[in-house]
C-alpha cells in the first residue's frame, strides 16, 4: 500500500505541474469540494506572517496560488492595503471570497481565477507571495516565472517564497524542495531565510531580484531566522 501511495503522490504531483490547464483545474475543484484541503484552511499563527508583514509595508500583496483565502485574512488588517490572490480553483476561491467577506475585508481583497503562468498582473507590489504554490512549477521554469513576475515588483519589494524542504515527520529532506531552494538561493539575492523545525520543518525566503538588489559591496549577509 505504501508503494502505491508514493506513486500515486507521483503521478499527481507531476499531472498538476506538467498537465494540461483543463485538468489542473478540473483536479483543485474537485478537490476543493470534496474539501480534502479542511485540514489547512486555519494556519493562523504560520510562521510566514511576520515576513509577509514586514515586508508588505502597508502596500499591496500579490499572492499566487491563493487557495482558500488564508492569507488575505489571516495576516494582520493594518499590514496591507490591497491584496489579489490568483488560484486556478473556483471552488478555492468561492471559499475565499466568502471568507474574506465574513472578516470585512472584501473591499481590500480581490481573487482572480487563473493559471499563474499565464497571469498578467495590473500594476506593482510590495510582495509577491508563493506559499507552498511554488511546488507546482517545474525546476526548469523557476527562474523564468519569477523573472516575469519580478517585473510587478516595486523598487523595493520582494518575492516571499514558503515551502517545505524536509519530510514533517522523519526530518529527512526532500529532493526537489531543497533543489527549488537551491535555485532560488543562485538566482535571487536572498534579503532573508527562515528556517522553522518546530513546525515541521518549513523555509521561508524573501528574495529580491539581482538587477534590483544593492551593488554586491554594499550587500548585507542575509538574516538567519530560526525558532
Amino acid at each position: 500500500m505504501f508503494v502505491i501511495s508514493r506513486i500515486s503522490q507521483f503521478l499527481r504531483g507531476a499531472l498538476l505541474s506538467f498537465g494540461p490547464r483543463f485538468f489542473r483545474r478540473w483536479v483543485w475543484d474537485k478537490e476543493y469540494r470534496e474539501e480534502k484541503w479542511r485540514f489547512a484552511y486555519d494556519t493562523s499563527g504560520d510562521c510566514v506572517y511576520p515576513h509577509l508583514e514586514k515586508y508588505a509595508r502597508r502596500g499591496r500583496i500579490l499572492d499566487l496560488g491563493s487557495g482558500s483565502g488564508n492569507t488575505s485574512t489571516e495576516m494582520a488588517d493594518s499590514a496591507y492595503q490591497s491584496y489579489v490572490g490568483v488560484d486556478i480553483s473556483e471552488a478555492a476561491l468561492e471559499k475565499a471570497r466568502a471568507r474574506s467577506a465574513a472578516a470585512g475585508r472584501q473591499s481590500k481583497n480581490t481573487f482572480v481565477c487563473s493559471d499563474f503562468f499565464s497571469f498578467q498582473p495590473i500594476g506593482k507590489f510590495d510582495v509577491i507571495l508563493l506559499r507552498e504554490s511554488i511546488y507546482h512549477v517545474p525546476l526548469g521554469k523557476i527562474k523564468a516565472l519569477l523573472d516575469k513576475y519580478s517585473r510587478y515588483l516595486k523598487p523595493d519589494g520582494v518575492i516571499i517564497v514558503r515551502l517545505f524542504t524536509a519530510n514533517r515527520q522523519t526530518g529527512k529532506s526532500k529532493h526537489r524542495p531543497t533543489a527549488m531552494v537551491h535555485i532560488l538561493e543562485t538566482e535571487f539575492v536572498v534579503m532573508e531565510k527562515g528556517q522553522y523545525p518546530d513546525l515541521g520543518q518549513p523555509t521561508v525566503l524573501v528574495l529580491q531580484p539581482r538587477a534590483q538588489s544593492a551593488p554586491a559591496d554594499l550587500q548585507q549577509e542575509p538574516a538567519e531566522v530560526a525558532r
